[in-house]
């Protein structure tokens, strides 16, 4: 059985997050296997898992920022976003310039309002939309600030058939839908757009250098050890003896000077014991991988 850690899964096309899962579960040989949000199936790229007691840290990881190789066709809406689901208004994009595109990247760059996709996993009264979306219901999603911080168009493409295809490197807060860009930018252009590719490079501080094929993982099961994994996520704080006592046994140690938190905490002797987080004056456990 593997040990606890972090596995970074370079994801295939035409997997779902759980398939991954399922197939990790058995490379290593046990059940405690999770991932820290997921990828839709047309996606390839970085997911990230937890092993054993990694699995307490994904819940923490999914609030990382992350960053994706996306491209955006033009003149052409689908009842998904993206290239997955059934083709809608078609629209001739060819008058579209380079310009048009990064005046409405601009409009989607920083802090921004955005609806997530119909076909999502949002609960709307208890129901997953996409079960909704599958019975031809439409639902009110209601829009949340997600922050983009960076999106880089790399290439803009005129095809023949008067689509345009753009290609782009984003960076986005938890919970930012990519095709919901797709789809925003062929809005704001009259023009419809949606999501034709996909491939996640970095999930907080993991990205694809780290990153190994489900093949490569069957020859060679190889992690990301719990301590290298939460001191490469998160500030790292040694404690003293006492400090160390008091944490594995859920209790309160002084407040830390690395902020508010998650805090990797770490014993004297290098274990990883929890995550923290400050609270008014003192600083407490919110995960304890090594108990008492």
């Amino acid at each position: 059985m593997a040990d606890s850690g972090v596995v970074v899964v370079d994801k295939p096309a035409d997997w779902t997050s759980h398939d991954v899962v399922a197939k990790t579960r058995g490379l290593a040989r046990t059940r405690r296997v999770g991932h820290a949000g997921t990828l839709d199936p047309m996606a390839t790229g970085v997911l990230v898992l937890g092993i054993e007691k990694g699995t307490k840290l994904l819940g923490h990881l999914t609030l990382t920022q992350k960053t994706y190789e996306a491209t955006i066709r033009l003149g052409l809406v689908t009842n998904t976003d993206d290239a997955e689901g059934e083709p809608g208004a078609r629209v001739d994009a060819s008058a579209v310039t380079d310009a048009d595109v990064r005046a409405a990247v601009a409009k989607l760059t920083g802090p921004i309002q955005q609806v997530p996709p119909q076909v999502s996993a949002i609960k709307v009264d208890g129901k997953r939309a996409y079960k909704s979306a599958r019975e031809g219901k439409e639902v009110a999603l209601r829009a949340r600030t997600v922050t983009i911080s960076q999106f880089d168009v790399t290439a803009v493409r005129h095809t023949p058939d008067g689509f345009v295809d753009v290609d782009a490197v984003i960076t986005g807060s938890s919970g930012t839908y990519i095709r919901a860009l797709a789809r925003d930018m062929g809005a704001d252009l009259a023009v419809g757009g949606h999501l034709t590719a996909l491939r996640r490079t970095r999930v907080g501080p993991y990205d694809l250098s780290q990153a190994r094929t489900l093949d490569e993982l069957a020859k060679e099961f190889t992690q990301v050890p719990l301590a290298q994994a939460v001191a490469a996520a998160f500030p790292v704080r040694t404690m003293d003896e006492a400090e160390t006592r008091a944490i594995r046994h859920g209790n309160r140690i002084s407040e830390s000077s690395l902020g508010d938190g998650p805090v990797g905490l770490f014993a004297p002797d290098g274990t990883v014991v929890a995550l923290g987080e400050n609270r008014p004056g003192h600083m407490k456990p919110v995960v304890v991988f090594s108990p008492a």
